[in-house]
This record gives structure tokens, C-alpha cells and sequence, in this order.
């Protein structure tokens, strides 16, 4: 049977994953006067981890009571635990400020009180600096806000429905991609001048997360086999109060950290005892100010210990709050919750930590620009600004203010004619007919029928993610770890090098194919990088290595080139001695 002709498309600026730093990087790039075509394998805007965040929104405003980035920037980098990029840090601590303004111009609708942004005092921060619209809207509020100005801009083309499979290199310079066009089976070229990554972490690779379907680490796996380098792939950080029981439905895993902003619910383990405390951390007195990775060793010790709850995790308790405070706080959501059968004044919520961010990812610089050039990333695709721990509340001031930078950073490449036509593209970037005998070993692997003898790659996905759950989650050690190791390696064995699935429309075989690809390769570089880091900091946690080592106070980068790992340490970015320093010592 003959095969439909390739579909082939060109744009200025391709951006792959359409969150909040995908759709804050087009916008940019737009505003830059570029063509932009933003793509997705979900819905445009309605994918990724910003739609689903219910929290709060760092950024040192001064609306609440004096504050200033510099402020911000030391608590980010004391949370990091001496690992932030300082350059980095300091881009989304100060440029966050404006970006938080212009969603405010935009009408996201931070809440106010008298006059004022309302803002919360989160864990780690050491005053009130996180906005936002309502402690269980913000993400849905923020992706609404970007998507209504990406919509009114006729220069953002919008594709969902488009899996990026491979990026095309010519002349050491990324020019484009193969995707699957996931409607039909069919394969989809790309011709770009600059390609922005904005895919989100690798929290899917875990059993029990708060991730999309769509954040295995696709962004990740796309830069590596383009050469670009990741850094810090070790540090994974895990929400400490993810529910476990009771039976919740209609409810974000990670939903209770909003009512521990504002109610100061306890975490008490199996016994009813408060614990915190007893892992070198101040007492909370109904406050929440542990950072994640401190809460997180707390309560796995204690389950460790055999004082955690029935379901394997500690209890969160707001039976001290009365319930016309409750009330006050979460109205409606007091009464979805009691048609779930949970009536707070009576019922403890079991908990546990979840696999919610990656602090590592795609190294770049200052304009977000990767080792490779003509590639580009944005938001939690980015490593290096968070150093060994994220800070509460900066995941959507990054998003939103990487994927700026990285909108603009691309522009800057694009052509300075009209579009992509032949004549305007730069030297480097090949014609079509170039391009299309580039692409053509991808194509025709897409096109390839499966082999006989079904692969059970959802099968697979679920054993990936139970070996991650198990052996390189919150707490490793040695032996763990080459377990991990090698189980990956028989997966990847066993998945073989050609793709499962059929050709035909919406084939979740051969998705999940792709899919596993990607977080096999994703998974090793996370155990690689696990296993060299001798030493327990921020979400890296290993059982045989407990204390935290100042030779260890560097950045591991990973590579994979010609079939092999590459891992190189260097010193952490840092910035020279300025009045940021100045206005450190006066904060501390």
C-alpha cells in the first residue's frame, strides 16, 4: 500500500510543550515578531504541570509587608543547599517580579485584602511572598490567563495532538523535529530556526506521584540525543504530604498544602504524636514552615520506625481547627470534601510523600540557551536554579519567567525576514529537501510495522516505575541503586530498538512505546547521577552516606554520546561579590 506523503511544516520558533513556560515562551517569541508554532501531545494549554498546581506563587512583591528579590534570592539559595546556579536563581527571583505583575495586567486575579496582593507566608521563605488566586485555582487560573493571550496572537500557531519523537541536527546545530501526529498515525516533519524545550520534569517515572501523564521526561530524552548535557538529575523532590487515604475523589493528591498555609494543620504519626521536632527541626506550632525535604525524611523515618499510619504514611490532623474557621478558609470545598465522607473536625487525612518536581534538568545559561546551539528550555525542563531543593512557590515564577527569556532568546535566532522561506534561513539550518533526507531514518522507523510477539510496554511502564518507587526514591543506597541499574537495563533489553504498536490513529501502544523510550533513558541518568553523590543533601537522601560533605558542594552534569554515559562535575555557578551579597548578610 502506498504511504501518504509527509506532512512537513516550518516555523521561526518551534516550542515543544504548551504548560505555562511553553505558552509564556510563544508569547514572547511573538511579541519578538517571530512565527511561533507551539506543540503538544495533550491538549494546547490544558497539559503539563501548571494547570494542575493549587498552590501559591513565590515572588517578593512587598504588598504584605516590605520585601525585595534579594530577600527572595537568599532563601532560594539557602533551600538549594548550596547548589543553585546563582545566575539562575537570581533571573527568576528578580525578573519574576515583572512576570507576576503582567499576569496581574493580564487579569489572573491574584486575591487581594484592603487594597493589596494577599500574601502567604510559605515553608522556607522568611515572610509572607506567595500569591495567589484561590489556594485551590492558581494553576487552572494561570494557564486560563496564558492561553487567552496566546490565542489573541495570529503569529502563535497552536498543534495538539503532536508528539515530538526526535530533534534534527545538521551541522552540530538543532533544525527541527520528526513528530507523531497522534490523530493519525502519521509521521510530521518540522523545519525550525530555533527549537524551545518546555516539556516539564520526570515525576511519571515514580508509582506514586502528582504528575500528568505527560511528564516522564520526554524534554529531557529529546536534548540528550541532540547532545545537550542535564545537571543535577539526582535531586528529585518529593511532596511530603501527597494523600493517601481516605478515598478521595476529584481532588488533586497533592491538594492539603494550601490548608497547611492557611490552617496549620499537624503532622502527627501513627501514635498521634507530633514529630517534626524530633529530626532536628523547631516544633511547627500549627504553622507550616519545614522546607519538603526535611517533612519528607520526617515522615518516612517514622514509617520506617514502625509508627506510621495504617496506609503507610503519617497523619495530617485539623481536628483543633473549629469548623466555622474551616468554613471561612475553604467553604466549597468543605462540602466536596464531606461528599467524599470527610468531615475535618472529625477525620485525620493519611499522607505521604509523592513525587511532585525535579530540581535537575537541561543545563543552560542565562538566556536558557542549552550546549547545542538552535535549542533552547523553559521551566522545570531547566536544571540548575533550584540547586539540591526547590524552594515552596517558585515553580510557576520559573515557568513563567524562563519560558520569557527563552521566548526571547529564540527570537534572537529566527530569521530577520518574513518567515522561514529557503532565503531567509540561516547558513546553517538545511533547505527542505535537506531536511527531509535528514529526517528520513526517523520517518521510516515510525512507519515500520511492529514485529511479531507484542511487547507489553504498559506492563513495562508500571515495573519501571515500581523500581524507581522502590530503589531510587526518597531514600538509596548502594545496593538499591544497582538494582535499579539493572533492572533498567533488562527493560530496555527487552523493549529492543524497534518501535511496538501499530501504524494506525491514537495507538496507546505505540505511545507507550515512545514513552518508554524516553523514561528508560531519563531513568538512568537519574540512578547514574544518584549513585556517584556519595552523601545525603536536599532531596538526595542515601542511607549509607547520611551526612552532607563539602567536597560535595558541586554540580554533576550527564551526556550521552555515541551510546555512552558521560558524567562531569563542576563548580556551582556563582556570581562575584555585589550588593546582592550585601543585602544577603543583611536579610540573614
Amino acid at each position: 500500500m502506498e504511504r501518504p506523503p509527509l506532512t512537513v511544516l516550518e516555523t521561526d520558533v518551534l516550542i515543544v510543550g504548551a504548560g505555562g513556560a511553553g505558552m509564556s515562551a510563544a508569547i514572547a517569541a511573538a511579541e519578538a515578531g517571530k512565527q511561533v508554532m507551539m506543540t503538544d501531545r495533550s491538549l494546547i494549554g490544558r497539559g503539563g504541570a501548571t494547570i494542575m498546581a493549587q498552590m501559591t506563587v513565590a515572588v517578593a512583591l512587598g504588598e504584605q509587608e516590605p520585601d525585595d528579590w534579594r530577600f527572595h534570592y537568599a532563601d532560594t539559595l539557602a533551600a538549594g543547599r548550596g547548589l543553585c546556579s546563582e545566575p539562575l536563581a537570581r533571573l527568576l527571583c528578580e525578573e519574576g517580579v515583572a512576570a507576576i505583575r503582567k499576569m496581574d495586567e493580564w487579569g489572573v486575579g491574584w486575591a487581594r485584602a484592603d487594597g493589596h496582593l494577599t500574601q502567604a507566608h510559605a515553608p522556607g521563605h522568611d515572610r509572607p511572598r506567595c500569591v495567589y488566586v484561590d489556594f485551590l485555582d492558581t494553576g487552572p487560573a494561570v494557564a486560563t490567563t496564558l492561553r487567552t493571550q496566546v490565542a489573541k496572537d495570529k503569529r502563535i500557531r497552536r498543534i495538539g495532538d503532536l508528539l515530538i519523537v526526535d530533534l534534527l541536527l545538521h551541522a552540530g546545530r538543532v533544525v527541527g523535529a520528526v513528530a507523531l501526529h497522534l490523530a493519525s498515525g502519521q509521521p510530521v516533519l518540522i523545519r525550525a530556526a530555533a527549537t524551545i524545550i518546555a516539556t516539564g520534569g520526570l515525576t511519571r517515572l515514580y508509582r506514586r506521584n502528582s504528575a500528568s501523564v505527560n511528564m516522564g521526561g520526554d524534554g529531557y530524552a529529546l536534548a540528550l540525543r541532540a547532545g545537550a548535557r542535564l545537571i543535577d538529575m539526582e535531586f528529585v523532590q518529593f511532596f511530603p504530604i501527597g494523600h493517601l487515604a481516605p478515598r478521595l475523589v476529584g481532588f488533586d493528591p497533592i491538594m492539603w498544602d494550601p490548608f497547611r498555609y492557611k490552617l496549620g494543620g499537624r503532622l502527627l504519626n501513627g501514635r498521634g504524636e507530633e514529630f517534626v521536632e524530633s529530626y532536628g527541626h523547631q516544633a511547627e506550632s500549627g504553622g507550616y514552615t519545614v522546607t519538603r525535604d526535611a517533612a519528607t525524611y520526617a515522615i518516612l523515618k517514622e514509617v520506617e520506625a514502625g509508627r506510621g499510619t495504617p496506609a503507610g504514611g503519617a497523619y495530617l490532623s485539623f481536628r483543633h481547627v473549629p469548623e466555622a474557621r474551616l468554613r471561612e478558609a475553604f467553604g466549597p470545598i468543605i462540602d466536596r470534601l464531606a461528599a467524599n465522607g470527610i468531615d475535618l473536625t472529625q477525620t485525620m487525612i493519611e499522607v505521604a510523600p509523592t513525587a511532585h518536581y525535579h530540581m535537575g534538568g537541561i543545563r543552560v545559561d542565562a538566556d536558557m540557551a542549552t550546549d547545542v546551539p538552535g535549542l533552547f528550555a523553559a521551566g522545570e525542563a531547566v536544571g540548575g536554579a533550584n540547586g539540591a531543593n526547590r524552594l515552596s512557590g517558585n515553580a510557576i515564577t520559573e515557568a513563567l519567567t524562563f519560558g520569557a527569556v527563552a521566548g526571547r532568546s529564540a527570537a534572537a535566532l529566527a530569521p530577520q525576514g518574513d518567515g522561514v522561506a529557503d532565503d531567509d534561513l540561516p547558513d546553517d539550518v538545511p533547505d527542505m529537501a535537506a531536511l527531509t533526507a535528514l529526517a528520513e531514518p526517523i520517518v521510516d522507523w515510525l512507519r515500520a510495522s511492529a514485529p511479531a510477539g507484542a511487547v507489553p510496554v504498559a506492563e513495562m511502564i508500571v515495573a519501571l516505575q515500581d523500581v524507581m518507587q522502590n530503589d531510587v526514591g526518597p531514600f538509596r543506597n548502594e545496593a538499591g541503586l544497582h538494582r535499579a541499574a539493572d533492572a533498567i537495563k533488562a527493560l530496555r533489553a527487552r523493549l529492543g530498538d524497534a518501535l511496538p504498536g501499530d501504524t494506525g490513529p491514537q495507538d496507546p501502544v505505540r505511545v507507550d512505546g515512545l514513552d518508554l523510550r524516553n523514561m528508560l533513558m531519563v531513568a538512568e541518568a537519574v540512578v547514574i547521577a544518584a549513585t556517584a553523590r556519595t552523601e545525603s543533601r536536599g532531596a538526595h537522601q542515601r542511607d549509607d552516606h547520611p551526612g552532607m560533605l563539602d567536597e560535595w558542594t558541586v554540580n554533576q552534569t550527564l551526556a550521552w554520546q555515541g551510546g555512552q554515559w558521560t558524567l562531569v562535575v563542576q563548580p556551582v555557578e556563582r556570581l562575584p561579590a555585589s550588593s546582592i551579597d550585601l543585602a544577603v548578610e543583611a536579610h540573614a
